[in-house]
């Protein structure tokens, strides 16, 4: 990791905090598979759109390592990271094709929209449309589950919040690096500030563009960020 730390020093990018946004998301585009897998060949990989809360349509992609599975085959709800800001269908396409691969499981990806032109909650509430739109198409008992990294694994936790309080059922949730606490006063948070690939400049970055986010995580608004919630089942 030290060495990887310091080749990325040495090609001197610039990070995403100081670029405007469509550089920013550009740049992020452009390196995102650079460590990743080759993308791996799959029997299915389709586009296709689910119907966002207010009707706008969103591209979601499709992986299946075998077509003609023996219905019910699980399927996982996958929410690309990225700080809300950056990221896209692309940018963690070879990620879902290997978790396909690997797990047998049919992947669905969601590129849910973006702030600053799309401001907290709306990606929250894109995921939650598709999770509910996967739940109510899929055949009866398919076992479903929910993952994502970074800003993805946070809105995957909190999808898998109110699932749990809703009754929906879940077989797991796949959580990456996601972030889960409202406050960063954490002493690793202060320790790996700056030199380890995600800075806090970064993240300050990403959470001052999403603007009401950065008031909500203030608060006891557990659709930001859902740590430190209380292990209950809904009544």
């Amino acid at each position: 990791m030290a060495a990887l730390l310091e080749r990325i020093r040495r090609a001197a990018r610039p990070p995403l905090h100081a670029l405007p946004v469509v550089q920013a998301r550009a740049a992020y585009e452009a390196g995102a598979e650079v460590l990743d897998l080759p993308r791996a060949p799959l029997a299915e990989v389709a586009d296709f759109e689910i119907a966002a809360t207010d009707g706008t349509p969103l591209r979601a992609r499709r992986y299946a390592a075998q077509t003609g599975q023996p219905a019910p085959t699980p399927t996982l709800l996958y929410l690309h990271g990225g700080g809300f800001v950056v990221g896209s269908l692309e940018t963690h396409d070879s990620l879902c094709r290997q978790l396909a691969l690997r797990s047998g499981w049919v992947v669905v990806a969601l590129d849910y929209r973006l702030a600053p032109e799309h401001r907290f909650p709306t990606a929250v509430d894109d995921a939650w449309a598709a999770m509910v739109a996967l739940a109510t198409s899929l055949p009866a008992g398919t076992p479903l589950a929910v993952g994502g990294d970074s800003a993805g694994g946070t809105l995957a936790a909190v999808c898998a919040l109110h699932a749990r309080d809703i009754g929906l059922p879940l077989v797991l949730q796949l959580l990456i690096t996601p972030g889960t606490a409202a406050r960063g006063e954490t002493a690793s948070r202060r320790l790996y500030s700056q030199g380890f690939l995600l800075e806090q400049a970064s993240i300050d970055w990403s959470l001052a563009i999403t603007s009401t986010m950065a008031a909500a995580t203030t608060g006891a608004s557990r659709r930001s960020r859902p740590t430190r919630t209380a292990s209950r089942r809904p009544a």
